[in-house]
């Protein structure tokens, strides 16, 4: 079968295409036939080594680390799963693949109202703005909520926040400002236009950052928090601003199958869309990283198999 492996850390000429045997399922385990990974920013520092010190790999190392397929075998002790089952989940790599195998408790029922491609942009995008939202910040109706960053983890967070009953500002740029509002954004602020501080007529209540900005980018934001306010960061460490009148909390997203099949129950009943910019062959893999890297990817990108 296919794979997309790294054997050594470096800019995106390391990713190369093997052909590697196909894995058989281990005791509580399944073999997925992968119908698409997704693109995440963070496999660029994973590529590049920059996380190996929180993320060794063991090389070579496929990537993927959604994955979104059909059940084709089932280990030894698994119940919850049946070959022909379509799935979802989180991986720690290896599913920029034709096949995975997983354990079955790190899978979900895949939603059954869109494509199963599709399906892959939802574990670590869609649990991270879940964690950013539910754990971290205690949003009520009518608050002020300013989520600056609208690419994936954001647009989930938009509309999680809309159920809420709050009032959603977002960051985005001329190219996602037409999504970012379809997707329930009260306000869009562009932020290629103007500064953040000129832009807001008030502080809000609570600031979600997924944006990657610098640590002091990440100051600039705390004038604009109401005193007793919140700051939650995915990305840039902010407990250094947390003060007496500030919350500022920086997390890493947990892999969470029960907050995955909530947001999958949430897509099936039409609450949550799953917003897809481009579906690209696996093999482009290489090309992708590349676009990212110099900001030319659209949005979540799939990779097919």
């Amino acid at each position: 079968m296919k794979a997309m492996r790294i054997h050594r850390y470096g800019d995106a000429s390391v990713i190369r295409q093997d052909d590697v045997p196909r894995p058989a399922p281990g005791d509580g385990q399944v073999l997925v036939r992968v119908a698409a990974t997704s693109f995440n920013p963070s496999e660029i520092g994973m590529r590049r080594g920059w996380l190996r010190s929180v993320f060794p790999l063991d090389l070579p190392y496929t990537l993927g680390g959604d994955v979104a397929g059909v059940v084709a075998e089932v280990g030894a002790g698994v119940s919850a799963f049946a070959a022909g089952d379509r799935v979802v989940g989180r991986l720690d790599g290896g599913a920029a693949a034709e096949y995975v195998t997983a354990a079955a408790d790190l899978l979900v029922a895949a939603p059954a109202t869109i494509p199963l491609a599709h399906a892959a942009a939802l574990p670590i995008a869609g649990v991270t703005a879940w964690q950013a939202v539910f754990e971290h910040a205690d949003v009520g109706p009518g608050q002020r909520v300013l989520v600056n960053g609208s690419g994936t983890v954001g647009r989930f967070a938009i509309q999680l926040l809309g159920r809420l009953g709050a009032h959603v500002i977002a960051t985005a740029g001329p190219r996602g400002a037409e999504t970012v509002r379809r997707l329930g954004a009260d306000r869009i602020v562009d932020y290629t236009a103007a500064p953040l501080a000129d832009a807001l007529d008030e502080p809000v209540d609570v600031l979600f950052n997924f944006a990657a900005v610098t640590p002091s980018q990440a100051a600039e934001l705390v004038p604009l928090i109401r005193p007793g306010g919140v700051l939650v960061s995915a990305t840039v460490e902010v407990e250094q601003l947390a003060g007496p009148h500030l919350t500022a909390v920086r997390f890493v997203v947990r892999n969470d199958t029960g907050h995955l099949a909530a947001l999958v129950k949430l897509v099936d009943a039409g609450a949550v869309r799953v917003d897809v910019a481009e579906s690209r062959p696996l093999a482009e893999l290489p090309s992708v990283h590349r676009d990212a890297e110099t900001g030319r990817l659209p949005g979540k990108t799939l990779l097919i198999p």
